[in-house]
């Protein structure tokens, strides 16, 4: 269901023409043969084809909308929605022209327009369930749950008890707050196939609902299948109310690699997340001649090379688990290079005083442990470099590091101050406030900022 299959060019009518029923389709070979080739990516070939079966039939929406798919694939998405859009122009009803327009504008993060169009092929074609996957689809991208439910309910009454659409509804039911009817879903999978994947998913129901006791049964089952895999050992930490050290690298790379493509607009837009810009402005203001090496810690997609602005003299390194959230930070081109790897590794395998700066901005959320990840980035630091580090601010009467049931760690500050002062810091300065907002309520942290002394001790 995640992604919508290709409407099919030679399976249906030709919308808005008028044919004999045994006239042939004078298009329907190109048009499989473009498909063939778009997919195999000779777009030279595609389009040599497209332009053979448009000279045929020049009205055909479905040359317009195998062009739009050829010209996204290409990148050049100017080219892709004109064509798309000269489809659906041809053909206002037609399904498939309308559903790739509108997973077009959901790619693009349109998703007013998206939105728009996918109910409309929903109202059109109610029981293809191709253009179910494609609505879901798009519902998920622009962050639409109910609309996801509404349709997910409908598509359950085409295909009742299919095992795909039950855990899309229970997960989507979770994060809407709708605890009772996602467990009671979760459960009857679970009944019925006791498979990991859904033992996972109730886990995470339960999670979601603040009662992750419960989950040890199923916690317990996960290791017994598979006692070396580390995200079944974090939830069973959890479940026995123990707080795991950091989350596991799974867990991450299923987080940052789904939301790589929205996270800039999330983060900025939605949250409110100003750090990047605030941390970059202070850095040049610091080194006005920007010579200066930085070390971006779960970097993500690149927000404080962003804000940089142009390449530094020295050298900008990105270090994030997530494939994806590297491949947008890539696109600005202000980065050295990057590595895939856990940050914990990254510090502990990164070569002495190489850096002026070694930034972990909403990192240690995620990556948790401190212990070790402070002593390693004063090594790692030149004499006179900095650590920049922001953490959630956990309760000074409770333990160090807490987890929250969202799956993000909080630290202590006086923890951390301690920690920054045992590694041989200077200047320690940590400043109280909201670092983001979350359902419109400030999420309060601190940003630390800790020097290395100029001179080895």
């Amino acid at each position: 269901m995640g992604r919508a299959a290709r409407g099919q060019p030679g399976r249906c009518r030709i919308p808005g023409t008028v044919m004999s029923a045994n006239a042939p389709d004078p298009n329907l070979q190109h048009l499989q043969q473009a498909r063939e080739l778009i997919a195999k990516g000779d777009l030279q070939k595609a389009a040599q084809t497209l332009n053979k079966a448009n000279q045929k039939w020049p009205q055909d929406p479905r040359v317009h909308m195998l062009g739009g798919l050829m010209a996204e694939k290409a990148g050049n998405l100017d080219g892709a929605f004109q064509s798309l859009r000269k489809a659906v122009a041809l053909a206002p009803d037609w399904g498939p022209g309308l559903l790739e327009l509108a997973l077009l504008l959901a790619r693009q993060n349109q998703f007013a327009e998206a939105m728009e169009k996918a109910e409309k092929v929903a109202t059109l074609e109610p029981k293809n369930l191709q253009v179910l996957a494609g609505v879901v689809d798009i519902a998920h991208r622009a962050g639409h749950l109910e609309m996801a439910v509404r349709h997910l309910r409908r598509g359950l009454e085409l295909v009742p008890g299919d095992p795909m659409l039950r855990q899309l509804l229970a997960r989507d039911l979770s994060q809407l707050g709708q605890h009772d009817e996602s467990l009671a879903l979760w459960s009857g999978l679970v009944e019925q196939s006791p498979e990991a994947a859904n033992r996972v998913g109730r886990v995470r129901a339960l999670m979601a609902a603040g009662r992750v006791a419960e989950a040890l049964p199923d916690t317990q089952a996960l290791l017994a299948e598979a006692p070396d895999e580390a995200l079944f050992r974090y939830y069973d930490d959890l479940a026995q109310g123990r707080t795991p050290s950091e989350q596991p690298a799974a867990l991450m790379t299923e987080l940052f690699d789904g939301m790589a493509e929205l996270y800039d607009m999330h983060m900025v837009r939605s949250l409110k997340y100003q750090l990047p810009k605030q941390v970059a402005d202070r850095l040049l203001a610091m080194f006005p001649d920007r010579r200066f090496n930085v070390l971006d810690l779960g970097c993500g997609t690149g927000l404080l090379g962003v804000c940089l602005g142009k390449p530094v003299e020295g050298f900008l390194i990105g270090v994030d688990y997530s494939r994806n959230m590297i491949a947008q930070a890539a696109r600005h081109k202000v980065y050295e290079r990057f590595h895939t790897v856990n940050v914990h590794d990254a510090l502990r395998e990164t070569p002495e005083g190489l850096y002026q700066v070694v930034a972990a901005l909403d990192v240690f959320p995620y990556a948790g442990d401190l212990t070790d990840a402070i002593p390693h980035a004063r090594r790692v630091l030149a004499p006179g470099g900095w650590l920049v580090l922001s953490c959630e601010a956990a309760d000074e009467a409770g333990p160090d590091r807490v987890l929250h049931a969202g799956g993000r760690f909080a630290h202590k500050r006086s923890h951390v101050q301690a920690l920054c002062e045992a590694a041989g810091f200077e200047a320690i300065e940590i400043t109280d406030g909201p670092l983001y907002e979350e359902n419109r309520n400030p999420v309060q942290g601190f940003v630390v900022w800790a020097r290395r002394p100029d001179t080895a001790h």
